[in-house]
């Protein structure tokens, strides 16, 4: 099969995927919306730089010079499989704008006990897959930019309403936990 066919059928596959996220896991009910405009942002931005990065992966000066394809197909999977994984592991406090539940839990358990933000993980390993498979230097650091930028904002806005409500607790946390990759950051 084609590189651009098997990359079309993961990236569909992948869209739907989020499109799904997108439709179920809205906040309801008693949910505090404190979302900030940062999903707006954040899909402004990803989909600015894909397009860009798609736009200039033929772009000859700045081509990787070996084959990147299955390096980057294997990121866009194990991307969203951590964050399938990171989803389910919240399932019922799971949103994509930013809300809390007023019985709203801590979760510091399974990969959340590694990582504070396992799913922003999956979506950025995803993006740099993205830009690896299309085989371009710019392309990848463009996607890279563009979504380190946005999830940047996201985790901000997010980290401020846990600390607004779980206080000291949610400080604990982020003092035992990294951010975003397992014992560094």
């Amino acid at each position: 099969m084609p590189h651009g066919r098997l990359l079309a059928i993961v990236c569909i596959i992948w869209i739907a995927s989020e499109l799904a996220v997108m439709v179920l896991k809205h906040a309801r009910g008693n949910a505090s919306r404190r979302d900030r405009g940062s999903l707006r942002v954040l899909w402004a931005g990803i989909s600015v730089a894909t397009v860009a990065g798609s736009m200039l992966s033929g772009y000859r000066p700045t081509r990787i010079g070996y084959d990147t394809f299955w390096i980057g197909l294997g990121l866009i999977i194990l991307g969203i499989i951590i964050r399938a994984i990171a989803i389910a592991t919240l399932w019922r406090y799971f949103t994509v704008d930013v809300s809390i539940r007023e019985d709203h839990e801590l979760v510091d358990r399974g990969i959340y006990g590694v990582i504070r933000h396992p799913a922003y993980t999956g979506s950025l390993l995803s993006f740099l897959g993205l830009g690896f498979a299309f085989g371009n230097w710019l392309s990848v650091a463009i996607i890279a930019v563009a979504t380190i930028i946005g999830f940047s904002y996201r985790i901000a806005v997010e980290e401020g309403a846990l600390i607004e409500h779980f206080g000291d607790r949610y400080r604990d946390y982020m003092r035992r936990s990294k951010r975003l990759i397992p014992g560094i950051y």
